[in-house]
C-alpha cells in the first residue's frame, strides 16, 4: 500500500494506492470536514483494491480558495475526476462516495452537467445525503430547521476549519441564544462573522437534485437512518433515481449511521458498512447488479431487516382527547422539541390525544399521517404534530413528527405528513398525539404576524382550536409477521 499527498488545482488531496502494479478503480471522497480524518477509510478502500482519493473542498482546511457551501462542488469535483482518469494508477473507472455534505459532493458529479461525461462517476454511494442548501434548511412545507442549521453553520460556516461544539458552548453561556430576534442576528450573538447565514434562508430551490436524479445514468447505493433528519430526502433520491440500478439501505440509526444507533436498534442492525460499500462498488463497476430499484430497511425493535418494498396496510388508530381542544400557541413559551414532558395545569399549550394500550404487538411499516380540522386566529400558523410512544413502564419516546405551515384560510381540514415509521410497537404501548403551534428549537418559531420567521422582530400568541372528533392518526401496519431479508444479499443482487 502506498500513500502520497498532492494538490489538484489548489485542492489538497491524499491518495492511497493498493499494493501491486495496478491500474485500479478509484474512489473519490470530497469533504469539508478535513480529509485527514478519512485516512483509515482511505486505507480500507485500498485494502479492497481501490485507489482512494480524499480531498478537502475549496476553502476548507488545506485547500485554497473561498468556502461557499454548496456552490463550487460540481465544478471542483469535475476537475478532480478528470485528473483521476488521467493518472497511470487509475483504470479509467471511479466511484463517487460520501456521507452528508460529502454525499452532496458525490451526487453533483453524477447529476450536474458541468463536468460532462469524462467527469461523471461510474457509480455513486450517498449516505445520509445533504441534497442542497434549501433541502437541508427547510422542511418540504417550508418550515425552517433552526437547530440543525445553526449548529452546522456555527461549526463550519464561513471558516477554513471547524469548531464542532461552537453552538453547544454558546448555548451553555446563553441558553436562550436561539430565542433572540431576529434570527439573522445569530452570528453577532455567536461573536463571529457568518456572512452566508442570512443568504441560506433566501434559498428555496428545494428538490433540484431529486429532479435531476430521474435522468441519472449510473448505479446508486443510498444509505440513511430512520432517526436522521434527511430520511425523507434519502428515500426521495432512491425513488427518483433513473440509473441502471438503485439500492437502499435504511437502518434504525441517526445521522452517524451505525455509530449512532437509535433506541430501537438491535444486534442485527450493527452492519459493517465499509465492507458492504466495497462489495457493492466492485459489483457495480463490473456490471453485476440486477437492474431496477430494491433495498432493505431495518425494523426497529424487532432486530430484523425487511425488503424496501414492504409496506403495511393503512390503519386508523382511535384517539381520544385528553385536554387542549382549545390552546394557545405562544412563541414566548413554545412547545420544545427537546422535551417530551407535558406540563400539567395552566393554559394548554397543545392539544393532547392518546390511544388505548395496544392489545397486541404492532409492526408499523410505512408513512404516518394525521388528519384534522382546526383553526388559528392569525394569518400564518404552523401545525406541529408529534407522535410519542408511551411504554408500559412509563418511558416516552418520539416516534414521528410533521410540521406544516398554513397561511390563510385560518380554518380548515388538512393533513400533516409525519414521515415514515419502521418499528415494532410492543403490546401495552400507548400512542400520544400532540398537536402544537411550535417545535422549538428544532424548528424556528412562527411569529404569527405573516412575517418571515427568520427576519421577524416581534411575536404574537395564536389561539388555536382543534375539533377532536376530526382527528385521525393513520399508521401502516403489517397484517402478519414479516419475512426477514439478508441485507447484504438484497443490496448486492
Amino acid at each position: 500500500m502506498t500513500s502520497f499527498a498532492t494538490v489538484v488545482k489548489g485542492l489538497a488531496t491524499d491518495v492511497c494506492l493498493p499494493g501491486g502494479a495496478g491500474p485500479f478503480p478509484a474512489v473519490l471522497i470530497r469533504t469539508p470536514y478535513d480529509r485527514t480524518r478519512h485516512l483509515a477509510q482511505g486505507r480500507g478502500w485500498a485494502r479492497r483494491g481501490f485507489a482512494a482519493v480524499v480531498q478537502d473542498v475549496r476553502g476548507r482546511f488545506a485547500s485554497a480558495g473561498e468556502w461557499r457551501p454548496y456552490e463550487n462542488e460540481a465544478a471542483d469535483g469535475a476537475v478532480t475526476a478528470r485528473w483521476i482518469r488521467r493518472q497511470p494508477w487509475n483504470d479509467g473507472r471511479y466511484v463517487a462516495v460520501g456521507a452528508s455534505y460529502a454525499a452532496h459532493c458525490a451526487l453533483v458529479l453524477a447529476l450536474e452537467p458541468e463536468g460532462g461525461a469524462e467527469a461523471r462517476p461510474d457509480a455513486v454511494i450517498a449516505a445520509v445525503p445533504a441534497l442542497g442548501a434549501a433541502d437541508t434548511a427547510r422542511e418540504p412545507s417550508g418550515v425552517e430547521r433552526l437547530l440543525a442549521r445553526a449548529g452546522w453553520w456555527a461549526a463550519h460556516g464561513d471558516r477554513g476549519d471547524s469548531e464542532e461544539d461552537a453552538l453547544g458552548r454558546a448555548l451553555a453561556g446563553d441558553p436562550g441564544l436561539l430565542a433572540h430576534l431576529p434570527l439573522t442576528g445569530l452570528p453577532g450573538r455567536l461573536g463571529r462573522a457568518l456572512p452566508s447565514w442570512a443568504g441560506l434562508w433566501q434559498r428555496r430551490e428545494r428538490g433540484r437534485l431529486v429532479c435531476r436524479a430521474v435522468r441519472a445514468g449510473v448505479p446508486l447505493l443510498a444509505i440513511g437512518g430512520h432517526h436522521d433528519h434527511f430520511t425523507e430526502d434519502t428515500l426521495a433520491l432512491w425513488r427518483a433515481w433513473g440509473g441502471p440500478s438503485a439500492r437502499l439501505l435504511l437502518g434504525p440509526w441517526a445521522h452517524g449511521l451505525v455509530a449512532s444507533p437509535g433506541p430501537d436498534a438491535g444486534p442485527a442492525h450493527r452492519l459493517v458498512l465499509g465492507e458492504l460499500y466495497a462489495r457493492w462498488a466492485q459489483r457495480a463497476l463490473a456490471g453485476g447488479l440486477s437492474p431496477g430499484r430494491c433495498g432493505v430497511f431495518g425494523l426497529g425493535g424487532a432486530d430484523l431487516w425487511l425488503s424496501a418494498d414492504t409496506e403495511g396496510e393503512p390503519r386508523v388508530q382511535r384517539v381520544r382527547l385528553l385536554h387542549g381542544a382549545v390552546f394557545t400557541a405562544d412563541p414566548d413559551r413554545p412547545v420544545r422539541s427537546d422535551d417530551l414532558d407535558v406540563p400539567a395545569g395552566g393554559i394548554p399549550d397543545r392539544c393532547l390525544l392518546a390511544t388505548p394500550p395496544l392489545p397486541r404487538p404492532v409492526d408499523a411499516a410505512g408513512p404516518v399521517r394525521c388528519r384534522l380540522r382546526a383553526a388559528a386566529d392569525t394569518p400564518s400558523a404552523d401545525w406541529a404534530v408529534r407522535l410519542v410512544a408511551l411504554a408500559p413502564d412509563g418511558t416516552a419516546e418520539r416516534l414521528a413528527l410533521g410540521v406544516l405551515r398554513r397561511e390563510e384560510p385560518a380554518e380548515g381540514e388538512f393533513t400533516v405528513e409525519m414521515g415514515r415509521l419502521a418499528r415494532r410497537l410492543p403490546a401495552g404501548t400507548r400512542l400520544r398525539l400532540e398537536i402544537a403551534g411550535h417545535h422549538f428549537p428544532a424548528h424556528a418559531r412562527n411569529p404569527h404576524t405573516g412575517e418571515d420567521p427568520v427576519t421577524a422582530g416581534r411575536l404574537l400568541a395564536s389561539r388555536r382550536k382543534v375539533d377532536p372528533a376530526s382527528v385521525t392518526l393513520t399508521l401502516h401496519v403489517l397484517p402478519s409477521r414479516p419475512h426477514p431479508i439478508d441485507p447484504a444479499k438484497e443490496i448486492l443482487r
